[in-house]
């Protein structure tokens, strides 16, 4: 009977939970900005995108970001005289200053919707004609086979192209002076693209940077050294795009070209300059984003190269030019001068050799292993625990925690801050494993110069009290003095190490070196010593059997 009267209770049970866990199971709990699918995944809305890259997702710790639709990958064109707004979900376009709609709205959707029209045209008919004339007289040179044919060495046409890029600056940035009302001007032809901005009044908080764009790449500048407070009269800034002129001052006049890379120009060329004085130094770098002319996954290296004049006529050189990112489709650079600029990149002849990189993974693992038994014996085995067995706890666990780091995040290049975070980790790392080398030679060191001396007491007291701050403490002060002076050279292009370009690697290899060379003495020190106490021990050894 208790039996029967159970199996009612039972079956409610079972048809009640068998109702609910399915809905609890189907609903979804999404964050901000994102809506839920099928009851069982979360998609971002339109205008956001998932940090991990996901369309669809069930992390409930998931977060949508705003799509900035107005920088690269996507930089919406709004068409002539006009700019992209991006808002939080979504973007607009606007006519830029001088310019306004013909229907007196603020804003429009895409370059088809653009009838942005000059409230000065008398002036500004002016300017446009003298820039046309500019890009018309640039574009004759261009076409002008028999200019490039006959200039038949090397230097003769990096003169001729010099003498260009030049001539082409000044004639910009004179004709936007001439008519400082008109703010922003743009224009193009199949081989040109030039947008000019003039400056009649100081920077403020709200425009603080400019930014320039023409033919899918840009420029951003800060306002400071655009305007000249030491010049009578307006300042102006001009970004100029060149087509075609890549194919002609090529990747052959890279002097640093490695014979073992295939390298090529993957940009168009861009000028930047500003006036009325030309040649001043800026007080911050500027920053140019370039579309690439190819996309390739098998990009193995990028430089930022500018075209450097030199007695010979000029060539492309990387100094001051240094990259901050690239992927498939554009590359970001930062120049600490005005020039002409350009993108070179290469092609790596060799693939990784499959069985090097097998020897790496095989001898990393077996050396995580080792040094986690050497750890863990030095960590457990009371009777051995000494001042020795302690810097070799120590360095064991910084080459376990930074061979572990390697084996997992080198290849980590997709997010910049991760990259860099892990090249900064990596180098704390090995730098104190190297540290903690540095203290067992000289432990080694005072312990054979006290063998006469029974209580090792002070040594022990010594090496305590100084192991763990010079240990951790060295290698932090030196990462954070690398980090604070240029944080953009963590992490490559295809490595989360340090960057070789302004000899930042020597961040690293200055105190390796240093340390190397310390306890290279030490140990010929070592050697000495045991050689004069073996000595006075047995007088009766010969020197030939000692010295062995």
């Amino acid at each position: 009977m208790q039996g029967s009267s159970l199996l009612p209770g039972l079956c409610f049970l079972l048809s009640f939970f068998g109702a609910v866990i399915p809905k609890i199971k189907a609903s979804c709990n999404c964050p901000p900005n994102a809506s839920c699918v099928n009851n069982s995944h979360c998609t971002c809305n339109s205008g956001y995108i998932s940090g991990s890259g996901q369309e669809l997702f069930t992390f409930p710790l998931e977060i949508c970001n705003d799509i900035n639709e107005c920088e690269p990958p996507y930089s919406v064109y709004c068409g002539s005289n006009a700019a992209c707004h991006n808002v939080a979900g979504s973007f607009h376009c606007h006519c830029v200053p001088g310019y306004r709609l013909q229907s007196g709205e603020e804003r429009f959707s895409n370059s088809s919707e653009n009838t942005c029209q000059d409230t000065n045209s008398s002036k500004t008919t002016q300017g446009k004609k003298e820039l046309q004339k500019i890009v018309d007289t640039f574009e004759s040179l261009l076409t002008n086979q028999t200019l490039w044919r006959t200039e038949g060495r090397q230097e003769e046409i990096s003169s001729t192209a010099t003498t260009i890029l030049r001539d082409v600056e000044s004639k910009v940035l004179e004709t936007a002076l001439k008519v400082p009302e008109q703010k922003v001007q743009k224009i193009q032809n199949s081989s040109v693209a030039i947008e000019t901005r003039v400056i009649t009044d100081n920077c403020s908080e709200e425009r603080k940077t400019f930014n320039l764009n023409v033919q899918m790449n840009s420029m951003d500048i800060h306002c400071n050294d655009v305007i000249q407070k030491d010049t009578q009269g307006p300042s102006a800034v001009a970004f100029i795009s060149y087509s075609s002129l890549g194919n002609i001052i090529n990747a052959t006049f890279f002097e640093e070209m490695d014979e073992k890379d295939r390298v090529f120009l993957n940009s168009q060329v861009v000028s930047a300059a500003i006036g009325p004085k030309r040649n001043v130094s800026l007080s911050k770098s500027v920053t140019l984003t370039f579309q690439h002319v190819k996309m390739n996954h098998s990009i193995k290296k990028a430089f930022c190269v500018y075209w450097e004049t030199t007695k010979q006529g000029g060539l492309w050189s990387r100094d001051g030019c240094f990259l901050i990112h690239v992927n498939k489709s554009h590359t970001m650079c930062n120049c600490s001068h005005l020039s002409s600029f350009a993108v070179l990149m290469a092609f790596t002849s060799q693939e990784e050799d499959p069985v090097l990189t097998i020897i790496t993974y095989v001898g990393l693992s077996l050396s995580l292993l080792c040094l986690l038994l050497a750890a863990l014996t030095f960590l457990l085995c009371k009777a051995i625990q000494n001042t020795s067995t302690s810097l070799h706890l120590q360095l064991s666990l910084c080459l376990f925690v930074a061979h572990l780091l390697f084996l997992v995040g080198i290849d980590q290049t997709e997010s910049k801050v991760l990259c860099a975070i892990i090249a900064g980790a990596l180098h704390y790392l090995y730098l104190a494993a190297f540290t903690w080398m540095l203290l067992e030679g000289l432990h080694l060191f005072l312990t054979a110069r006290n063998l006469t001396v029974v209580n090792y007491s002070s040594i022990n007291r010594l090496m305590k009290w100084i192991m763990f701050p010079v240990g951790y403490g060295i290698p932090a002060v030196t990462v954070a003095i690398s980090a604070a002076s240029r944080p953009h050279l963590y992490g490559t292009a295809d490595r989360c190490w340090l960057h070789l370009d302004q000899g930042f690697i020597w961040g690293f290899l200055g105190p390796v070196c240093a340390i190397f060379s310390v306890n290279l003495v030490f140990f010929i020190l070592v050697f000495w010593i045991l050689k004069r106490k073996l000595s006075s021990l047995n007088s009766e050894v010969s020197t030939i059997q000692n010295t062995r």
